[in-house]
């Protein structure tokens, strides 16, 4: 079976995929065109960290000033970990202790484009764009609004983006390793739209599976691939283990895919991470 015979069976009206393997890069559908990436987009906003911790403007350790925080102690590593308790979005309510659960905040997110654009002197935007966008040669992305989940982008950009994640140019393969390790390994939480898990791992800026089922990135796929899905019906994930990415962007929103959405991209995920016959290729 090929990735375009089961994203046949999505109802997604327009689809991307891009799978890269041992045996190479097979696009399908859709891939210079552009879509709304939703949170993937903070994949991007992690790297653009990470390039700025080496670069020595932030530091993940530092407590966040009082004034963005209320003195609650919360650092750039729990935000990107999604551990400092803040809420979905900041009109839902009071924050909790940090570190007492996982929390999945785009509000978090925010807070970290906020420290980012203080300590660079430019709008977070502007320096994601000019840290990692540019550099990439992601030339269809575009970022604007929040750095929790305002890119849009083509597959073929994402699919750059999730190849730097194994290979790294922007960071040291150091800190890529800490960006995409499990912080705070005990917290339990909820990943939006899949469950409830405990331990619910997490990565700085990106969701890792660990023993998480069942979850959107399959059950072939090794512990450590990491990725983001988003609200628009995208998602994208690295194999560290395999070496194996894999990109799919569609025009449907996640919560109007009938609750299939999961089971779709856990199916299209299995098939990557175990292997396929590329097109073309006789049998």
């Amino acid at each position: 079976m090929h990735p375009a015979d089961l994203i046949a069976e999505w109802p997604a009206e327009r689809v991307a995929v891009i799978a890269i393997t041992p045996d190479g890069h097979e696009p399908v559908g859709d891939v210079d065109g552009v879509f709304r990436l939703a949170s993937i987009t903070k994949v991007l906003t992690a790297l653009a960290v990470m390039v700025a911790v080496e670069e020595g403007s932030v530091d993940l350790d530092t407590p966040l000033p009082a004034k963005l925080d209320n003195g609650r102690g919360v650092t750039l590593r729990m935000l990107l970990a999604h551990a400092g308790g803040y809420p979905f979005e900041s009109s839902e309510g009071d924050p909790i202790d940090p570190l007492t659960r996982r929390v999945y905040s785009n509000t978090g997110i925010e807070l970290v484009g906020a420290v980012l654009a203080a300590a660079t002197a430019l709008p977070a935007v502007d320096y994601i764009t000019e840290a990692v966008i540019e550099p990439l040669g992601m030339t269809s992305t575009v970022l604007s609004g929040s750095v929790a989940h305002g890119a849009s982008a083509s597959a073929v950009d994402v699919s750059k983006l999730m190849t730097e994640l194994l290979a790294p140019t922007l960071i040291s393969s150091a800190t890529l390793a800490e960006m995409t390790r499990i912080h705070y390994p005990e917290l339990a939480g909820i990943v939006p739209g899949v469950g409830r898990f405990d331990p619910c791992p997490w990565g700085l800026g990106v969701e890792i599976k660990g023993a998480k089922s069942p979850h959107w990135m399959g059950r072939e796929t090794s512990p450590r691939v990491f990725g983001h899905f988003g609200g628009a019906g995208t998602m994208a994930w690295a194999d560290p283990d395999s070496g194996r990415t894999l990109v799919a962007l569609t025009d449907l929103p996640f919560d109007r895919w009938g609750g299939t959405a999961v089971r779709h991209w856990s199916t299209l995920s299995d098939l990557v991470a175990t292997g396929f016959e590329p097109q073309g290729r006789s049998e």
